[in-house]
């Protein structure tokens, strides 16, 4: 075959990729009826789906893309090891460290990408994400040391100008003030950031007496304006005011239902109620608001419902939890059915 042969032929083989290739079919999920409590007692918490892939959620590869992928490759699209997950208007953003960056699942128009930071730089430990006020998200990076904001729409993660933080792994994001609060795993502290990426304040040392960490992760803030911190290992919960006063600790060391082993993510719902992973525990427990035990979700296992050492969870404005089922390489989807109770 002469030179000119060969690129005929490899140029029909692009445009049947385009014109005769059938598109991806994604066959829907077969129905799972598992709740939590089981009958008789009244549903609180009803599985809805796991994805692990972009094709999971509906998202089809372009005739572009296709093309792209027969000249330099396939481009994965599979989580490897998931540690957070924020749902936005329109998609989902899932942390992944094996990955090196973070998967943008846009189911509204239709779109994947693995976004790293600015100049293709790979994030080597996104840990913890956090919404923003105009669906932007908020990435810590512990292995950089930093934070970083991922827009809507941008193809890369801009990098915040905030300065000394050691390991920030959690993040919470408060819509009126425009604050960010850190998590700094590594100083067993919150530092609290204005709007312009400046340090304003920060509370917490290292110990076991109130308002002490002894190497926190994750945080979150509930519907009145409580911070909520997985102190993990002082084996519980600290709960604070806005300015980082003190307020409440629930949690224990054991392992019985609703003590603490390994805590991970922390998330609440417009309810109140308190959602905590536990990974050594492979579940996600729930508390009220003060802190009493209600329910425990998961085991240990690949079936619908059962995780393999989960990280982070997110309660989205519609009650859907997603949790990052980071060893097996998912994030499975659940809806709280309570009601305000």
């Amino acid at each position: 075959m002469t030179p000119a042969m060969g690129r005929r032929a490899a140029l029909g083989l692009l445009l049947c990729l385009g014109a005769c290739a059938p598109s991806v079919q994604v066959a829907p999920e077969p129905p799972v009826s598992l709740v939590w409590p089981a009958a008789p007692e009244q549903p609180r918490i009803a599985f809805v789906r796991t994805f692990s892939q972009a094709e999971d959620l509906g998202i089809r590869k372009g005739f572009l893309q296709r093309v792209v992928e027969f000249i330099v490759g396939e481009t994965e699209t599979r989580m490897v090891r998931p540690t957070a997950v924020v749902a936005v208007k329109g998609g989902v953003y899932v942390a992944d460290p094996g990955a090196r960056g973070v998967h943008r699942f846009d189911t509204a128009d239709g779109e994947y990408r693995l976004i790293r930071a600015e100049g293709d730089v790979a994030l080597p430990s996104p840990i913890g994400m956090a919404r923003g006020a105009a669906d932007e998200v908020y990435v810590t990076d512990s292995a950089l040391g930093a934070v970083f904001v991922i827009r809507p729409g941008a193809k890369e993660a801009v990098r915040l100008p905030h300065a000394g933080l050691k390991r920030p792994t959690g993040i919470a994001f408060d819509a009126a003030t425009g604050r960010l609060y850190v998590v700094d795993t590594a100083a067993h502290r919150v530092v609290v950031f204005d709007r312009d990426a400046r340090e304003i304040a920060g509370f917490g040392q290292q110990g076991s007496g109130d308002g002490e960490f002894n190497f926190p992760t994750l945080i979150a803030r509930d519907p009145a304006g409580r911070l909520l911190v997985t102190d993990t290992l002082n084996f519980r919960i600290q709960v604070f005011d806005e300015r980082g006063g003190f307020v409440s600790k629930f949690g224990r060391h054991g392992d019985g239902t609703g003590d603490a082993n390994r805590q991970k993510g922390v998330a609440t719902d417009r309810y109140g109620h308190v959602y905590v992973v536990d990974a050594m525990f492979h579940a996600f427990q729930i508390y009220d608001p003060d802190g009493a035990f209600l329910l425990a979700v998961g085991e240990i296992g690949q079936g619908a419902g059962e995780f393999w050492l989960p990280t982070g969870i997110f309660v989205g404005d519609d009650d859907a939890i997603y949790v990052a089922d980071s060893y097996n390489q998912r994030v499975q989807v659940f809806r709280y059915v309570g009601g305000a109770t």
